[in-house]
C-alpha cells in the first residue's frame, strides 16, 4: 500500500526547502527595489480611516550599526506593522543625525592630529556622515526592515537646516527662545561636554561629609528655637562654594535635635548611630515650614535658601540635600521654580576660576589656594575651611561616571545653552506645552 495516498496534505506554493542563503537575498532585492514592500503597504491602506505616522528618532551617521540600533529599529518596525495589520495607514520615515561630537570625533581620528581649518573639518564631517548614511541604510535593509528608505530626513540637508532656522526665527520673535546655564556631564580631560552614552562607570574613592549650615535668626525664629543648624550630606566637597540652597522633601517631617541639629525624622536613628546626635528631639516640624527661609554657607557666609524637592530621598544621608544647580541635574531642576542663580566657578579644564573672587564664594585670604586648582585637588582645602561646621568626614568607594575616551572621572558643569521655553504663557495666555498638547489631542 502507498501510505502517501492515505495522508491529507495541503497544497502550497511554498518551496519544500527554505534555501535561505539563496532565497533571502532574492526576497530582499524584491522588497527594496523601488521600495516595493513599503509602497505596497501604503497602497493597501490608502483609504484607511485611521493613520499611524512615525518620524524616527535618528541615529548618528558616524559608524556601522550595532545591537542597539537593531533593537531600536526592529521594535519600531514591529509597532508599524501592528498598526498596519489593524487596518491603519502607516508612515515610517527614517532619518539620520549628521551633526555633533560623535561625527567630529571620528573625523579627528582620521586626521591623526594633522592640522585642518574649520572649513576642512566641516567638509570632512559631511563626507563621513554621507558615507555612513549609505552604509547604515544597507545594513538596516539586511535586517529586513521596511521603511521609506527612498525619502529619509537627513539633518545636514540644506533645505532641512533652512526650515529649522526659519522656525527658530519665528520662535525667537515670539520671545520663546531663552539662554540659560544647564549642567551637563563634562570631561575636563577632553574639555568637552559628554552625552550620557559617552559615560562609563567605575569605582572611585570619595569623601563622605556631614556639614552644619547655621540658620539665620529669622529661620530659627520660624521654627521656635533659639538657634539651629541644617545638616547636609555630600560626597563632593568641592561643589560647596557653588551651593545656592538646601533641599528638603516636601512630604517628610524633620526634627531639631537637642544639639540644635536638623535632620529628617526618618533618618534620625541612623544619625544617632553615626554619633551626630545623642538621640533627643527638642522640636519636630514639616518641611514646608522652612521653605524660602535661609541658612548660612560656612565656606563663604552667603545666605542659601531652603527649597522643596521630590528628589530628596530617605535612603541615606541626612535628608537635607546640598544644592548647587550648576553641578547637578536634580539640583538644577529643583532650583528652577525658585529662580536661583546657576553659579559656575569651574573652567573647562576642571579648575576653579575667577568666579570665586567675583561672586565671593571663597574668603579673599584663601583665594590663592583655590583659583587655578583642579576641583578634585581642592577637597582637602575645603574641609579645612569648614572648621567646626564639618561634623563628620570619611572616605568610601562608589560607582562614578568616567569619560569613555580619556578614562578620567567626569564632573557635572553648567554651560550656556539655548532653550525653547515650553511653560511660560506667552502665546495668547497659553504656554507652548499647552498648545502642543491640544494639537496632539485633536
Amino acid at each position: 500500500m502507498d501510505y502517501k495516498q492515505t495522508l491529507l496534505l495541503p497544497n502550497t506554493s511554498f518551496q519544500m526547502r527554505a534555501d535561505l542563503p539563496q532565497n533571502e537575498k532574492t526576497r530582499f532585492e524584491r522588497w527594496f527595489k523601488d521600495n516595493y514592500a513599503y509602497e505596497k503597504m501604503k497602497s493597501k491602506r490608502k483609504d484607511a480611516k485611521k493613520s499611524f505616522i512615525l518620524h524616527d528618532g535618528p541615529p548618528y551617521a558616524n559608524g556601522h550599526i550595532h545591537l542597539g540600533h537593531a533593537l531600536n529599529k526592529i521594535l519600531k518596525e514591529t509597532i508599524i506593522k501592528t498598526h498596519y495589520f489593524n487596518n491603519e495607514r502607516v508612515v515610517f520615515t527614517p532619518g539620520w543625525d549628521c551633526h555633533g561630537l560623535p561625527i567630529e570625533q571620528q573625523v579627528e581620528i582620521s586626521l591623526n592630529k594633522k592640522a585642518a581649518s574649520k572649513k576642512e573639518i566641516r567638509s570632512l564631517c559631511r563626507k563621513h556622515a554621507q558615507n555612513f548614511i549609505s552604509i547604515q541604510k544597507d545594513e538596516f535593509k539586511k535586517l529586513g526592515l521596511i521603511a521609506d528608505w527612498d525619502k529619509p530626513y537627513i539633518t545636514m540637508e540644506f533645505a532641512f537646516e533652512a526650515s529649522i532656522f526659519r522656525l527658530l526665527c519665528e520662535i525667537a520673535k515670539k520671545g520663546l527662545l531663552i539662554e540659560r546655564s544647564k549642567p551637563v556631564f563634562w570631561s575636563w580631560a577632553a574639555k568637552s561636554a559628554l552625552a550620557e552614552a559617552e559615560v562609563e562607570y567605575k569605582d572611585k574613592e570619595d569623601y563622605s561629609i556631614f556639614v552644619a549650615f547655621d540658620l539665620t535668626e529669622n529661620a530659627a525664629k520660624k521654627l521656635g528655637v533659639k538657634s539651629a543648624s541644617a545638616v547636609i550630606w555630600t560626597t563632593t566637597p568641592w561643589t560647596l562654594p557653588a551651593n545656592q540652597a538646601i533641599a528638603l522633601n516636601p512630604n517628610e517631617s524633620y526634627v531639631v535635635s537637642e544639639e540644635g541639629l536638623i535632620f529628617a525624622k526618618a533618618l534620625f536613628k541612623s544619625m544617632v548611630e553615626k554619633g551626630l546626635s545623642k538621640g533627643k528631639v527638642q522640636k519636630e516640624f514639616k518641611a514646608k515650614e522652612l521653605e524660602n527661609e535661609f541658612a548660612i554657607n560656612p565656606l563663604n557666609s552667603r545666605q542659601v535658601r531652603f527649597i522643596l524637592g521630590e528628589h530628596v530621598l530617605m535612603d541615606g544621608g541626612s535628608g537635607l540635600v546640598h544644592t548647587a544647580p550648576g553641578h547637578g541635574e536634580d539640583d538644577y531642576y529643583a532650583s528652577l521654580p525658585y529662580g536661583l542663580e546657576v553659579l559656575m566657578p569651574v573652567d573647562d579644564a576642571g579648575c576653579f576660576d575667577e568666579t570665586l573672587r567675583a561672586k565671593k564664594l571663597i574668603p579673599e585670604a584663601f583665594l590663592k589656594d583655590f583659583i587655578g586648582v583642579h576641583v578634585f585637588k581642592a577637597n582637602e582645602k575645603i574641609l579645612e575651611l569648614l572648621g567646626k561646621n564639618l561634623l563628620q568626614s570619611s572616605r568610601f568607594t562608589h560607582s562614578y561616571p568616567y569619560c569613555w575616551r580619556t578614562h578620567k572621572p567626569v564632573i557635572y558643569r553648567a554651560t550656556k545653552q539655548w532653550f525653547i521655553s515650553m511653560d511660560e504663557k506667552k502665546l495668547e495666555g497659553k504656554s507652548l506645552r499647552q498648545i502642543a498638547k491640544e494639537q496632539i489631542a485633536r
